[in-house]
């Protein structure tokens, strides 16, 4: 073989690899798949993501201001992070960006990743801003997130998360309503083992006029959401607020959830704050 060839073939080989390194993990399918990544639910629309050195959240809320008592979650401390820590907000309302959380998640150092567009404030002492743009990956250590279109209630910026880490893909909805990028997302980067995706279909009435629709997917989307992002299970999020007049949910969502999921063959896991989810 001459030596061109060979150089030809050894470029060409680096180049997958590099590009490879770019792709997302595996689906849950493949026959490499560890069991290595642990997910908690925290209270509202956060989770934690746990590798055995890394640690990385979604919106986690602590701040008991945020809803006062009409949100009856328990809501789990944050500052016990294992090793590299990330923190990730799908948008800047106090519900998801709560900057004590952040703090405290954060006290050891590490990143807030936030969608580009935004500028949320403060950024925890020692912790770094990083601003994700859409459909950019971002390589977070042993975790893979990049943020993807949602829709938000107030037409404020806001994203989803696609996370990749430890041969597993998920999928988590902050509080989008419906949109219609599922099918791109879906194409993408499905299958997902799992989409945590908000249920509650709140009305509201903080903006006038109001509108009378739902600001959030309804159970009913968000089983729709699933299928079409290849969800092997939908994980409810978002929900459990009552007692506020300008801001009301469906009735019993988990109910209409399951409802609609049975239709689809879809299996829903339903968790308590602080309860991790179930491979």
């Amino acid at each position: 073989m001459n030596s061109g060839l060979r150089r030809r073939e050894f470029l060409l080989g680096c180049g997958s690899l590099a590009a490879g390194a770019l792709l997302p993990c595996a689906p849950a399918d493949s026959a490499d798949v560890k069991d290595d990544l642990r997910i908690q639910r925290l209270a509202w629309a956060g989770i934690r993501l746990q590798l055995l050195q890394a640690t990385l959240f979604i919106d986690p809320l602590i701040n008991p201001d945020a809803w006062g008592a009409s949100l009856k979650d328990p809501l789990i401390p944050v500052d016990d992070a294992v090793g590299d820590t990330y923190v990730l907000i799908t948008h800047a309302h106090p519900d998801h960006f709560d900057a004590k959380a952040a703090a405290d998640a954060l006290s050891k150092g590490g990143a807030l990743v936030h969608p580009a567009g935004t500028n949320p404030l403060p950024v925890p002492r020692g912790a770094r801003a990083r601003p994700a743009a859409l459909w950019e990956p971002q390589l977070l250590g042993d975790f893979t997130a990049t943020a993807v279109p949602a829709s938000d209630g107030y037409g404020d910026p806001q994203v989803s998360w696609v996370i990749s880490a430890g041969g597993r893909r998920i999928f988590h909805g902050g509080d989008t309503l419906w949109h219609g990028h599922w099918w791109r997302i879906g194409r993408q980067f499905g299958p997902f083992d799992a989409a945590f995706l908000p249920v509650n279909g709140a009305r509201f009435g903080w903006r006038k006029p109001v509108s009378d629709l739902p600001g959030v997917l309804t159970p009913e989307q968000a089983v729709a959401a699933a299928i079409i992002l290849g969800a092997r299970r939908v994980i409810p999020i978002h929900y459990g607020i009552s007692g506020t007049a300008e801001y009301v949910e469906v009735e019993d969502p988990i109910g209409r959830l399951r409802s609609a999921a049975r239709e689809k063959s879809l299996e829903v896991e339903s968790l308590a704050p602080g309860a991790w989810v179930k491979w």
